[in-house]
């Protein structure tokens, strides 16, 4: 498959183009192309021979979204949406010599056709304390351990401006809250999705949020940081016991959802071998119980790595979606129907999917004391453990 050469400019300033570009069709350089305002981006793209016909807004979607994914970038690439508003902005022009504004979404491009676009840097944020009730496990001057329920988003992101859980720190922790994750994200270390139940920690100074940023980036291989989740799925994990090793990237087909690719050899990783696309994820499950029959399973994943839907995306790929998951469970109708009433009835109440970070270990930052904390299942997963129980 061909791809567009890309060329990247920034605002921190021109290098030579022959430094380190990667190999293979999409090309990086940085290039001086003009005025860019503070922390803008830009984009310039070439229209190989086969992506001529496509729309405008969906040609740059595509192409973002693989330039993003080669970067590895931290945020999403910009929506379809995002690209389409872009354009009526009048951030994209067409033309390599004499570039002009295009401002028609539904413009179809040419191969040859070189497209610039440019994107502005994030709107800040400035999250403001909300009175949302915190379920506090441990706090000290330095961090805070919370329960976090499900239906809580952690900080805020589009669709989601406030009531988060940040705006609920803001308001415990006031002026004491980490500054370093930014103004989004004020003592965030680590997220859970937002229909994830579990326990987080926050930090309330830099030197905290340093120290936990620290374990958290090395994902429990140095023995300091543990994390284990209990899951409801659908099957029976074979074999009971293993490790899931599959990198992770997003999907091309739907920009919400995330995809494992085939898993790769622990020896692969063990020499440095990152010839595969995405992100490498490794989970270790643990089957714990498993009910009707070997319709459901309970079990356990500790985290090796810590992706977006790691644990969602990784039981999937190997036949065990989580029950109630809106995402990555949608093929399970036939086997809900299965389920006897009272199992049914409480898989509906649910109305999510059946994950809960139920421990979190981590050596404390300042004092250096290792701490542990185990929290139970939330009320809506034990009553469908229940329900399962009683079969």
């Amino acid at each position: 498959m061909r791809f567009s050469r890309m060329i990247f400019a920034s605002s921190i300033g021109p290098s030579s183009p022959g430094d380190g570009a990667p190999s293979g069709d999409i090309v990086s350089l940085m290039i001086p192309t003009g005025p860019l305002l503070q922390d803008e981006k830009r984009y310039v793209l070439t229209v190989c021979d086969g992506e001529g016909s496509a729309r405008l807004d969906k040609y740059l979607t595509d192409a973002l979204a693989r330039k993003f994914e080669e970067e590895k970038a931290d945020e999403a690439s910009p929506s379809r949406a995002r690209i389409k508003q872009l354009i009526e902005e009048g951030r994209v022009e067409i033309g390599d010599a004499s570039p002009r504004p295009l401002a028609d979404a539904s413009h179809r491009v040419k191969p040859g056709d070189t497209i610039a676009i440019t994107l502005p840097p994030p709107a800040p944020a400035r999250p403001e304390g909300q009175q949302i009730p915190l379920d506090i496990i441990y706090e000290d001057a330095e961090l805070v351990v919370v329960m976090k329920p499900a239906g809580l988003v952690v900080h805020p992101a589009p669709g989601n401006p406030d009531m988060t859980l940040v705006n609920a720190l803001i308001a415990h922790c006031g002026d004491t809250l980490s500054g370093i994750g930014g103004e989004k994200r004020p003592g965030i270390v680590h997220r859970l999705d937002k229909e994830t139940s579990g326990l987080m920690v926050v930090a309330k100074t830099d030197r905290a949020h340093r120290g936990l940023a620290e374990q958290f980036a090395a994902h429990g291989r140095d023995g300091r940081l543990t994390r284990a989740y209990l899951a409801f799925v659908w099957g029976v994990p074979s074999p009971k016991k293993g490790t899931i090793n599959a990198n992770i990237v997003r999907s091309t087909h739907n920009r919400s959802k995330m995809a494992a690719l085939k898993p790769r050899h622990m020896n692969a990783i063990e020499a440095g071998d990152s010839r595969t696309a995405g992100r490498v994820a490794i989970t270790h499950y643990t089957v714990k119980a498993d009910y009707v029959d070997g319709l459901v399973s309970k079990v356990e994943c500790r985290l090796e790595t810590g992706r977006t839907h790691q644990i969602r995306v990784h039981m999937t790929s190997i036949g065990h979606p989580l029950l109630g998951d809106p995402t990555y469970g949608t093929g399970m109708q036939s086997r809900a129907a299965k389920l006897p009433d009272p199992a049914r009835i409480a898989l509906t109440r649910l109305g999510r999917q059946a994950l809960h970070a139920w421990h979190l270990g981590f050596e404390h930052p300042v004092t250096g004391e290792q701490l542990s904390f185990d929290a139970p299942m939330p009320a809506d997963m034990q009553e469908l453990a229940r329900a399962l129980e009683q079969i």
